[in-house]
Order: C-alpha cells, then structure tokens, then sequence
C-alpha cells in the first residue's frame, strides 16, 4: 500500500507544521581539527577586546577642529556583528558556564534562513549593549563544530536557544531585531519597561512599531501585578508602565482620566486600542491576541509561525501579486474593521511560491495566476473558496458567511468527464452524489491516486473484474483520483482503497482489501450484491 493521503484536517495541522518548521534542515558535516577551535576562540575573544576599546575611544570628544562623519548603515551593522562572540568546540561550554544569560545562535554558512537572521541577530546584539543587558549573544556554526552543536541540542538550521545559568529553553519569539530584543528582555528580567518622562516616551516610540503602554497611579496592586503577569508570560510584544498621564498621552494620545490604562499601539491604521475588559491576565493576552495583527496581514517567512499560532482559527487569505493587491487593500481593510475580533484577514503575494503554493494546492489552483480570496477554518479543518467577483459587497457576505457557518466548504473537483459506454466509470467530486451515492445501483469504486506505486496494480484487477461481470446491470465499477476530487463523504486514509456501496444503503461502504485475489473478489462482490432481482451469479472466473 501506498503512504495515507491526508484527510483535510490532517492536511491543514501538517500545512501548519511543516511551514512552521520550515526553516529546519538536518546537520551533516565534517569536524575541524582542535588547532583551529583554539584560534577561533581566541580570535572571538579578541574581537570583543577589540571593539570595547573601540567603543571607548568613540565616546572620547575629538580633538579640536576634527569631526567625525556619521557612520554609515553598513558600518553600524559591521560594529553590531563583532558584538557577537563566535564559539567552537572548546569554548561553547566555558562561555555558557560562565555566563548568566547566553543567547545561541546555531546556523549553515549554506542556509539562506541563517543568512537572513545573521544581519537581524547582530542588530538585536547592539541594541541590548545599548541598554545595558547582561546577556551574552554568541553564534555557532553548527556544520564547522557539529560536536558542540550535539552537545546544545541544535538539529536544524537556524535553531536559537537561551541558556540561563547553563539551562537552555527553546526561542519562540519573533524574528526580527526589535522582537529578538523584546523576547530576550522579557526572559532575563525585564517584562516591563518603566517611563518618567516625556522624553523618555518620545525616545521610546522611535525604537517601537508596536507595545502595550499601562498606566497606573501606583505600580501595586492586583491590577497591576495582573499586568506585570500578562508582560511576563506574552513573548512578542514590548510592554512599557508609567503613571504620568502627561507621559501615557504621548504614548498613546487621548486616555480619559482614569486611574488605570492598558492600551495597544501599532503602526497601522488602527493605530490605537484600548483595553476596555477586567483586569485579568488572560483577558489583556486576548486583547493582545486579537489587536497585535495589522488590519490584513502580508504573510512573510518571518512571521509566518505568528500568524499559523494565532488564537483565531478562522483565516481569510488573499493571493494576488503585490501591484494588485495595493487596489484591494482599502476594501480589504474596510471589512476587516467590522469583523476584527472574528476573522485574521491575510495577504500572501502569488508570486512567492513557497507561501502561496501549499495553500493553494490545497484547492487544485497551485498553477493559478489570478486573483483569489479563499478561507481556512482551522478548527472544523475546512476550507472556502470565493467564486464570484471580487467586489466589497461579495467580501464582507463571504465573510458573514464564514461567521455564520452558512457559506458552503469548497472540495476539489475534476471537470465532468464522458463517462459513455465505458466500462468503468470516473467519477469526480462534482458527480460524487449523483453517480455514488444516489445511484441505485451497486458500486464498486476504486479510490487512487497519481503518485501511488500500487495503484497500478489494483486497477488492471478492476478492469479486469469490469470486465468478468459486464452486463450486470445492478453492478456499476468506478474509479476516483483522490489527488484532484474531494468530497465530504469520502474519507479514505490509504490508497489504493476499495469501496463497495450496497444498492439499498450508501452510507456505509463495505471496504475490500486490495490484497486479495482477482477470485476472491469477485467472491465478495457476489455475496455483496446476493439477493438482488437482476443479476446472474457467477462464482467462478
């Protein structure tokens, strides 16, 4: 037997978790000798001795009449990677052991994943320098030490894992600079960051596109340690405390006058939200949960896991190339204003076939170069298709109906193909009903696929036993590629599968095994269809 084709929940949860595990490949290398472990180490060493004078001499004012240029993006990048401490095998354990807080980084010099990260790791670096942590960032190339990689437990590329006291736990922040330093901060002691002055905010908002801002006249209290409680246990977004007003105004403009504030900011449209629940942890992470995504969010590799871990389960996709899209958006947002709290609206750009094809193949339209809204219930594992024409109107319905559980799922379907005169019957998803199941004839279908080995096999024995009871008349064989046909009722885990559908009861099929002989099938067709006013039994071939 082939391997089990997915059923549409299973595909949907292995969708989810294969992109979310994406980025991860199996190490394989070669070890380099101990000589070289020994200069890298010292090299690494080095380079932070080096850059610590560096900076020193920077702070120094210049002698008169000399100014110095503003250094340029790449050369602020270039400073941010020295911060970095290189390790190999010799100095991995020592530096860990050493350290209180100690952020790896394991990474490919092959992996384009790792190359994307590198930049935005090295700037999280310099930024947590800046505000004086004591964490310690360093890298490894997993595939040069791959002893020490084994040792910290990094399997896949880029793996990020912070050690505390020697301890490591597994990184699940986002990934970006900004994110990498919020996560970090929040697990090395700083879940909440204190503002007291005007300044100090203006500052504060330069360096954050999004943070949740709470003001209270005293920093105790069960509203407030609920709040410090959301700050620790969220791992994405920045939460900053005050109990200025005139500073919470500048945060986030217009509080009323209140003795207590909790609000979200974002650099959309939707700018501004307020917390307007009990003050209970888990109903300011909901909040959080429901308001942190943009209006309609541009899928990315880099945020993908965010929006595939997002509480709301149902999901409205929109593939179109990026120039198109720009047309679509105002609408797009308009609707996703009225249904904010009930659907997570997604943009993904057609042409990035990595993002767009696993979804899209989903629906038989992976070679698809239009326009397309489509919908994922991810909860019931049930999917939605919008077949008529994108106007605001047939939006904001196909989304009521997507609310109301009154719009129909989509199953694949292949056209309707001719089916006369021949012996064996194809069936596609449109036809499922009329041809199967409401068909007052016995059916006996064969259920296959494409891509399995022994499909083959199983067809010629059909053909075959087509052939041995033709002109039976309460008798029908059928086929169906379950590759390119879906239906509600057929629900086949391993291919390929025979079902034979009793003339007087559809609803439960009588499977066959497809290991057994051409005789001993046509044995239980006979004992299947016994009884029947209009057949000839024939036992024998």
């Amino acid at each position: 037997m082939c391997a089990p084709k997915p059923t549409s929940r299973f595909i949907f949860s292995t969708l989810i978790l294969l992109l979310l595990l994406g980025s991860f490949i199996t190490i394989t290398s070669s070890e380099s000798s101990k000589a070289n472990d020994d200069v890298d180490d010292m090299e690494g060493i080095e380079e932070l001795m080096a850059l610590d004078e560096e900076d020193e001499l920077q702070e120094q004012p210049p002698p008169e009449g000399v100014h110095h240029d503003k250094p340029s993006e790449a050369e602020v990048l270039s400073k941010a990677q020295r911060i970095v401490l290189e390790l190999n095998t010799d100095s991995t354990k020592r530096v860990i052991d050493e350290n209180e807080y100690v952020l790896v980084l394991g990474y490919a010099p092959w992996c384009a994943r790792s190359a994307e990260l590198m930049p935005r790791f090295a700037e999280a670096a310099n930024s947590l320098k800046d505000l004086g942590s004591s964490l310690l960032m360093a890298k490894l190339d997993a595939e040069r030490y791959p002893k020490a990689a084994t040792v910290l437990g990094i399997k896949g590329f880029p793996t990020l894992l912070l050690f505390v006291n020697g301890t490591s736990q597994p990184y699940s922040g986002g990934f970006s600079s900004e994110e990498i330093v919020i996560w970090t901060r929040k697990k090395t002691g700083v879940p909440v960051v204190r503002i007291s002055t005007v300044a100090e905010a203006i500052e504060f908002i330069k360096q954050h596109l999004m943070f949740a801002v709470g003001l209270f006249q005293k920093f105790e209290g069960p509203d407030y340690d609920e709040f410090v409680e959301a700050a620790t246990s969220d791992n994405e977004i920045q939460f900053v405390e005050t109990s200025s007003t005139e500073v919470a105004n500048v945060l986030s403009p217009d509080i009323k006058p209140t003795d207590r504030f909790v609000g979200l900011v974002k650099s959309e449209p939707e700018k501004y939200t307020t917390f307007e629940d009990t003050f209970k942890k888990e109903k300011i992470l909901q909040f959080l949960d429901h308001n942190k995504f943009p209006l309609v969010t541009v899928l990315t590799e880099l945020n993908s896991a965010r929006v595939y871990s997002s509480p709301n389960k149902l999901q409205v996709y929109v593939f179109a190339e990026a120039d198109d899209f720009k047309e679509l958006l105002e609408h797009f947002q308009d609707v996703a204003r009225k249904f904010r709290t009930e659907i997570m609206f997604v943009f993904v750009d057609i042409r990035e076939d990595n993002l767009a094809k696993p979804f899209l193949t989903l629906f038989g339209l992976e070679e698809s170069d239009k326009t397309l809204v489509t919908a994922f219930n991810y909860k019931r594992g049930s999917k939605y298709l919008l077949q008529s024409d994108l106007t605001p109107k047939n939006i904001e319905e196909f989304c009521l109906g997507l609310v109301q559980s009154t719009f129909s799922p989509y199953y694949k379907s292949q056209p309707i193909p001719e089916n006369k005169d021949a012996s064996i019957q194809i069936i596609v998803g449109k036809t499922f009903d009329d041809l199967v199941l409401r068909s007052p004839k016995n059916i006996l279908l064969e259920v296959h696929t494409p891509w399995c080995m022994t499909c083959e096999t199983t067809s010629k024995q059909i053909e075959k036993l087509a052939k041995h009871f033709k002109g039976l008349e309460s008798l029908v064989f059928a086929r169906i590629d379950a590759s390119a046909n879906e239906h509600p009722e057929l629900q086949v885990d391993d291919y390929p599968t025979l079902l034979f559908y009793p003339a007087g009861n559809k609803s439960k099929p009588i499977k066959f095994s497809t290991k057994s002989s051409l005789k001993d099938l046509a044995v239980l067709i006979n004992n299947h269809i016994k009884g029947s006013q209009d057949h000839t039994t024939k036992d024998e071939l």
